[in-house]
């Protein structure tokens, strides 16, 4: 057997099914709009990502899975037109009002999911997704995604499996089966005929944040689809004597994948 003769988008498929539940509906992403929204505008993620990509010809850029603007927002501020999708109206909503705060004219919301139809959504010089590829389809997804760019595509996926550390999860006494990795992408890329580069950008957790033990357990429990009472109550015996380093857990690494269309 060799590479050519392994299904890897079946895998994925696969692998997806069997680690996580049910996908999350915009309306779960609604209800975080607003939090995310006032993010959005300090990201030291979107400074890494944009710090790696090439600019040099680019007037137009398409976000796929845009949020409230981590990555539109200062990047509209560099280009002529910026053209954001997301499926969450709340996120799209909270995207504009951080466009009409920073006097931006030059953001075009799309409400749009990855399982859409695609066919008006307009070429760009460059396209970019941005920890928003947890989709059912990752070959059609990579495809749409390089089939919209002129120039360029740069994309993040979670590396290592775990949106958080599966030691935290030990601690509450049940662990989540790991996301499918990145090398996926990178295998289907290949299967295509693109050859990618590859980088990463690591950032601290998203329980380093947390505010107090409540805020803590809330996310914990996002993370890991709720927590029972006895969970709970683990957590909490835990999170009392634990360090601020233990608390926060190992960092959160994205695979920073990119390609360049041929001849551009």
């Amino acid at each position: 057997m060799t590479l050519a003769d392994i299904d890897f988008a079946q895998r994925y498929r696969q692998h997806l099914a069997a680690a996580r539940g049910q996908p999350k509906p915009p309306q779960a992403w609604d209800q975080r709009a607003g939090e995310l929204g006032q993010r959005a505008l300090h990201s030291r993620y979107a400074d890494d990502f944009i710090a790696r990509m090439r600019l040099d010809g680019v007037r137009t850029l398409l976000d796929v899975g845009c949020g409230a603007g981590a990555l539109a927002l200062p990047l509209a501020a560099r280009l002529e037109r910026v053209v954001a999708l997301d499926y969450s109206p709340g996120m799209l909503e909270a995207l504009s009002r951080n466009a009409q705060a920073h006097g931006l004219d030059n953001i075009q919301p799309v409400l749009r999911a990855w399982e859409d139809d695609w066919s008006d959504v307009p070429a760009c010089d460059i396209v970019v997704a941005s920890r928003s590829t947890v989709v059912e389809d990752m070959a059609g997804a990579l495809a749409k995604l390089h089939a919209k760019a002129r120039l360029r595509v740069y994309l993040t996926h979670l590396a290592g499996g775990h949106f958080i550390d599966p030691a935290i999860q030990q601690v509450v006494g049940r662990t989540r089966p790991a996301m499918p990795d990145y090398i996926y992408l990178i295998n289907i890329l290949h299967g295509m005929g693109i050859q990618p580069s590859l980088d990463y950008i690591s950032v601290p957790s998203q329980l380093a944040a947390a505010s107090g033990f409540d805020d803590y357990a809330r996310r914990v429990a996002r993370s890991m689809g709720g927590l029972d009472d006895d969970e709970h109550a683990r957590l909490r015996a835990w999170y009392e004597r634990a360090s601020p380093q233990e608390r926060a857990g190992a960092p959160l690494r994205w695979a920073l994948i990119h390609w360049q269309k041929d001849g551009a």
